[in-house]
């Protein structure tokens, strides 16, 4: 069984959309990321802190999905993590209202030590030099490291993300954090500095424009299923991040032929996050339905033509 550790946060969100809005609800990269890669019968474990107005409830939801939550600290007196965003009328924009960093402000991540010589790591989206902490902590050097980051780590901790870039094979980023980090327009050119940064591999995010996937010479593209309803983006790309890497650990094959699938496996798993607020739609899915979206990928992006 693949071992895979997330690093990430797990948080309180609050949303509004022209769709309705919630109160504080579960969400924080690391939840929608173990969430996500709960679905291929790994071992995993999610690394990260929250504060003693956590509820139970939610760490026994990760639990009963088999996610090792061991490694999640509890500050009995502090808070948790808090975002609160209103979503414009195209769901691409949004405007942050309230990020409330608690006991964030003063994480430590400490990877249990039956998660230390995990083949897979999946750092989300945090302090590069956190993630970086997370690294120093493995007594056996992952097969595969995955990192996400945001354009907020660009402009204020950019020497700390180019060090810790120049340890991890794959990096996801969307597009326009592509192209701030390489001041590149064209995402070709942007992928192919960021590998010279170190990535092997280069995931770039366009939202309900799909995905691409770079390697050396060698692109792929993965479009997003068209959807009738968009309800909440909120936690996609962190869907697809553990849709990917949980897919990875499990097969234990990184070659890029493979990467593709783990690409389609992530695209089909965060095009059912955005069918409801926060986690409900990816808490209960069946097997069933993973595999009748992944066919209507197949059914999408799959045509014979004639050349002649």
């Amino acid at each position: 069984m693949g071992k895979l550790v997330i690093v990430g946060t797990v948080a309180f969100d609050a949303i509004e959309t022209p769709f309705g809005k919630t109160d504080k609800i579960l969400g924080g990269a690391g939840t929608f990321i173990g969430l996500a890669a709960s679905n291929f019968n790994i071992d995993s474990a999610v690394v990260s802190v929250v504060g003693g107005d956590f509820p139970q409830e939610y760490l026994s939801l990760m639990s009963n999905k088999n996610i090792d939550v061991s490694g999640v600290e509890i500050i009995e007196d502090g808070k948790t993590f808090f975002w609160s965003g209103r979503y414009h009328n195209d769901m691409n924009s949004r405007d942050t209202l309230v990020t409330e960093l608690n006991v964030l402000e003063n994480f430590e991540p400490k990877v249990p030590e039956n998660y230390r010589d995990a083949e897979v790591v999946m750092l989300g989206n945090l302090h590069p030099s956190t993630q970086m902490s997370v690294l120093n902590q493995m007594t056996e050097k992952p097969k595969l490291v995955i990192l996400d980051t945001m354009n907020f780590w660009m402009d204020c901790a950019l020497d700390e993300l180019h060090n810790t870039i120049k340890h991890v094979d794959v990096i996801t980023i969307n597009d326009e954090e592509a192209r701030q980090l390489t001041g590149e327009y064209s995402l070709v050119v942007a992928a192919r500095k960021i590998h010279d940064m170190g990535p092997e591999y280069v995931v770039i995010k366009k939202g309900e424009h799909g995905a691409l996937l770079f390697h050396d010479d060698n692109a792929f593209y993965a479009p997003a299923l068209p959807l009738e309803e968009v309800f909440d983006p909120t936690g996609a790309g962190d869907t697809f991040a553990g849709g990917f890497a949980g897919y990875l650990a499990k097969t234990k094959d990184y070659s890029f032929d493979n990467m593709k699938k783990a690409v389609i496996y992530g695209s089909t798993l965060a095009s059912f996050c955005v069918e409801k607020f926060g986690t409900q739609r990816i808490e209960n899915l069946s097997t069933t339905e993973i595999y009748k979206r992944l066919d209507q990928f197949k059914s999408l992006t799959q045509f014979e033509i004639e050349l002649n």
